[in-house]
């Protein structure tokens, strides 16, 4: 049973990257669905942004989102500790002596958590966040449990990788046609240039070129201004070479 509903997760988190992707969707799924997997009470998702500060991005529960929250705010807890080596940590008790972190652990027991493990979200050598799960009761990880839940957390980073790929690709797909649309402008104000001053279409560019330069303007907003017939035309021209 165990392994069909494995299956069918890593199914749904495939067809959710595909479909309509929204990574916080996706890491609330993801966190949601590690209860159902795991044998824990509850999950969490953190990740870092660009200076490296973790944010809470996923919570399966109120309760662990309060904890996620009270450790960053802490700044003391499984999930710093996770992120900072890009290694699992693992505390099947939280109450053992010594206690690693004595603050987060109270936090823990009134939360109603007495055991957490926390898995980086690591891409080679970059650690994008951890995920953390967090159990009522105390007890030791199994292997193959541990290996799973790494499997998971390698999803959520395909999964933000994805993501920030989409949005970079998505970026400069944007800059490129916001490139070729200036670039329209920019000829047809040329033309419109060198028709009205009876000059090359090459010299009216240039004119364009060296106003736009020397006033610390776009060249499109320039060409722009042109197109919609403003008084800068007769300007341009009139410092067109004799």
């Amino acid at each position: 049973m165990l392994d069909r509903r494995t299956a069918q997760t890593f199914v749904e988190l495939a067809d959710t990257l595909v479909v309509g992707f929204d990574v916080i969707d996706f890491l609330q799924t993801l966190a949601e669905r590690c209860v159902d997997l795991l044998d824990v009470d509850a999950a969490g998702i953190l990740l870092a942004d660009p200076r490296g500060s973790l944010t809470l991005v996923a919570a399966s529960t109120e309760q662990a989102r309060l904890l996620e929250l009270f450790q960053l705010q802490d700044e003391e807890g499984p999930c710093l500790d996770c992120y900072h080596s890009g290694q699992a940590v693992i505390c099947p008790d939280l109450a053992a002596s010594p206690q690693q972190w004595p603050r987060f652990a109270a936090a823990a027991h009134q939360g109603g958590f007495a055991a957490v493990q926390a898995f980086p979200l690591r891409l080679r050598d970059q650690v994008l966040g951890a995920m953390n799960l967090f159990s009522a009761g105390t007890g030791a990880v199994s292997p193959d449990r541990a290996a799973l839940t790494q499997a998971l957390a390698d999803v959520a980073t395909i999964g933000i990788t994805h993501e920030r790929t989409l949005r970079r690709h998505q970026l400069v797909t944007e800059q490129l046609q916001h490139a070729l649309n200036s670039r329209i402008v920019i000829e047809q104000a040329s033309g419109m240039l060198a028709e009205r001053g009876q000059i090359p279409v090459a010299e009216a560019f240039a004119l364009l070129r060296a106003y736009a330069r020397n006033h610390n303007e776009r060249l499109s907003a320039v060409a722009r201004q042109v197109i919609d017939q403003d008084p800068i035309v007769a300007e341009l021209l009139d410092s067109a070479p004799a």
